[in-house]
């Protein structure tokens, strides 16, 4: 019999995550004739069926099992041995894959890539904005600036500051309600208006802290992203709590100080063990950890 090729994997593989041939084409980036030949060819050359084929899609047989988890396998020994080539470098140059969030990217992160571009000119930063935890033992990111109480241990990295939190309102608001900022009790209570959290950020520190204090009856705006939230306070829709190194920085908006809740989350400069002395992701470890532990105080919330 003829041996088997990783295509040959990454085609069951392909077929068995999108349960349809037209799925795995495009997947593939090849039409759907070129799959249809290659599994036909594929099951005639092993004399097995490795797919049966049913209303409700591809399904694999015990032979197709086999053939995904060994695939499975082999993709990760293929991502293991880019990594650690890609940390042999010596050199400060080539593609860096950064994943932050939207928030840590607007109000941290862009104002330092001057001094980045400036010192590593041969360094291209390709970022890739997601407010979920990419895989970076897949490659999915070479390194992350996160907010984590508690990241990976298969992680290496950095605590460069404690993210706080604080209570902010605009002028306007402030006037409007006529609450008193400095009483705690009546300021989350009607007819204070409030902005409520939702979905991804419900259990952020500020999250936690308005279900568990605020009186239900004050939200009646709710947002589900941190920039949003900043918007629609500095827009006048009610009292919310931010991180302090967004609500200090926005104009017409003051802090109301009675109002901090307790944080824990850590602001971490991350890579894979196998990255770490790359030449790209040490300096971009060191530049960014250096001017991130700057600004410790603003995101701490403490007086510059």
């Amino acid at each position: 019999m003829q041996s088997l090729a990783w295509d040959d994997f990454r085609l069951v593989r392909a077929i068995a995550d999108q349960r349809s041939l037209s799925g795995a084409a495009e997947a593939l980036g090849v039409n759907n004739s070129t799959v249809f030949r290659r599994l036909n060819a594929l099951e005639e050359q092993l004399g097995v069926r490795v797919f049966e084929r049913a209303r409700s899609g591809y399904l694999l047989t015990s032979a197709g099992e086999e053939m995904v988890a060994l695939a499975a396998r082999m993709s990760d020994s293929i991502v293991e041995f880019e990594r650690r080539i890609a940390g042999q470098d010596v050199r400060p140059s080539g593609e860096l894959r950064v994943t932050t969030t939207e928030t840590i990217f607007a109000h941290l992160v862009s104002p330092m890539f001057c001094g980045f571009r400036r010192k590593y000119p041969e360094i291209t930063l390709d970022f890739v904005i997601e407010n979920r935890i990419l895989n970076l033992s897949r490659r999915d990111a070479d390194v992350a600036i996160r907010a984590s109480v508690d990241p990976p241990q298969t992680l290496v990295g950095r605590r460069v500051a404690t993210i706080a939190w604080r209570a902010y309102a605009s002028t306007a608001v402030i006037a409007e309600t006529n609450v008193p900022v400095d009483d705690l009790q009546r300021i989350v209570r009607p007819p204070a208006r409030w902005i409520g959290f939702s979905d991804s950020i419900n259990m952020t520190a500020g999250g936690r802290w308005v279900a568990a204090n605020v009186h239900p009856d004050c939200i009646n705006v709710r947002v589900n992203a941190v920039n949003a939230l900043a918007d629609a306070v500095q827009a006048g829709l009610g009292i919310s709590v931010l991180p302090c190194f967004i609500g200090d920085q926005l104009p017409d908006v003051k802090p109301i100080p009675v109002i901090q809740p307790a944080s824990d989350t850590g602001l971490w400069v991350l890579t894979h063990p196998d990255l770490k002395k790359a030449a790209r992701v040490r300096a971009f470890l060191d530049f960014f950890g250096t001017e991130l532990a700057r600004k410790r105080k603003q995101v701490e919330g403490e007086p510059a």
